[in-house]
């Protein structure tokens, strides 16, 4: 067996595709996204802030004071064509064939209406189909300004002062008093996407040797002379399965400490508050329990990926079939970042779901150790169950020369 494994790792690292996908993209994976994402967003939030956007007030004298904040607003430039929009459907139009890219409609005067007991309603028109879209909340403000403007003038005609306009206006003051600490507010929201990136690269480790070892064997022609030699099959099949192993383990650990590392460094060179707040109170034992978390899920691909390339008459076949396994093993993986799906006893006996949810725990700083108990003996179950039908699904005449 451990001659196979040996031959095994030999002709694997040879294979400088499989390193790259083993070494190589691991290590560049986290900088790289990383990076991109931050850049990406930095450059969309910068856009849509610098950003100049035309607009139109329809009866801009009934709230003068409101147009001429607008209008010296530095996001804001006044349309100044021959197009008169006096109506919410006129407005519509123009924002839609792209000649203005916001509108305000006042229907009426907002200080008639206040002394009469009237509530103003003006209306915003824009397309709101975008990610990052700042023209609703800055019109809101200087409106909110306005109103409050007005709002202030009536009251003081009345005879109350500031103190008793703000105890009429809210008598009842609310504050939030968060008992989550702040690895455990951002590890909620950022350590729901680990195991997604983490998991996957597991996977990767473990398909392009498997593929290459059972598949790969079969067209090459060279499965047969190593059925002759005086090696048992089970033995035969330990050798590739430890050699399948090998690769997916050492990719998860070349995963874990690329994820250590890269946010050590980002931490110590670059300004980005979420990261060292999420992950600077991560010690190394946690990194290590989530190593050890991966190690009974590397078993499990290991053993799925190596009798899905056994069963397969040629590579291709083989690559065809390790399509809607990546799909099953995205599924449980989704479900973990399902809004308030947490670690029970019930979602611990959850295959990948239990060790995505375990992993968001770690980084919260808020895990149970015995459901990290739990989940590695339910894991270790299943990835033996699965390595014994591997062994057995190698030993098929039916299987192996189909």
């Amino acid at each position: 067996m451990f001659e196979v494994f040996l031959k095994e790792i030999r002709e694997l690292l040879r294979d400088r595709k499989t390193l790259f996908f083993v070494i190589a993209l691991p290590m560049l994976v986290f900088p790289v996204i990383m990076a991109l994402v931050g850049f990406m967003a930095s450059q969309a939030a910068m856009e849509a802030e610098q950003e100049v956007h035309t607009y139109y007030i329809a009866n801009e004298a009934y709230a003068e004071k409101f147009s001429e904040q607008v209008f010296y607003h530095k996001s804001f430039k006044k349309y100044t064509g021959e197009l008169k929009l006096d109506s919410v459907e006129a407005l519509s139009d123009a924002v839609r064939s792209g000649v203005i890219d916001v509108g305000v409609f006042i229907p009426s005067d907002p200080v008639e209406n206040l002394e009469s007991g009237v509530k103003s309603e003006w209306k915003i028109v824009f397309n709101d189909a975008q990610s990052i879209n700042f023209i609703y909340d800055r019109l809101s403000k200087l409106a909110k300004k306005f109103s409050d403007e007005l709002r202030a003038a009536k009251l003081t005609s009345l005879g109350l002062s500031q103190a008793e306009q703000a105890a009429v206006l809210q008598p009842i003051s609310i504050a939030k008093v968060d008992t989550a600490d702040k690895r455990e507010n951002l590890g909620e929201k950022l350590g729901a996407f680990i195991p997604y990136m983490l998991i996957p690269l597991v996977l990767m480790g473990a398909s392009y040797p498997a593929i290459d070892l059972g598949a790969g064997e079969k067209e090459r022609g060279t499965l047969e002379t190593l059925l002759l030699t005086p090696i048992s099959r089970t033995e035969l099949v330990l050798g590739k399965f430890l050699t399948v192993l090998s690769s997916s383990i050492f990719c998860a650990l070349i995963t874990v400490s690329s994820m250590a590392l890269w946010i050590g460094v980002a931490s110590s060179f670059v300004e980005l508050d979420v990261i060292k707040n999420a992950f600077s109170s991560v010690a190394l034992l946690d990194f290590v329990l989530i190593f050890a978390l991966l190690l009974p899920v590397a078993v499990m691909l290991s053993s799925l990926t190596l009798a899905i390339s056994i069963y397969a008459r040629t590579f291709k076949e083989a690559q065809n079939y390790m399509g809607p396994l990546s799909m099953g093993i995205f599924i449980p993986i989704v479900m973990s970042l399902m809004p308030n799906m947490e670690l029970t006893a019930k979602t611990a006996l959850i295959p990948i779901t239990n060790v995505a949810l375990a992993i968001k725990e770690i980084i919260k700083g808020t895990v149970d150790y015995g459901y990290v108990a739990l989940i590695f003996g339910a894991s270790a179950v299943l990835a033996a169950g699965l390595l014994v039908c591997c062994v057995k699904w190698f030993n098929k005449e039916t299987v192996l020369f189909r």
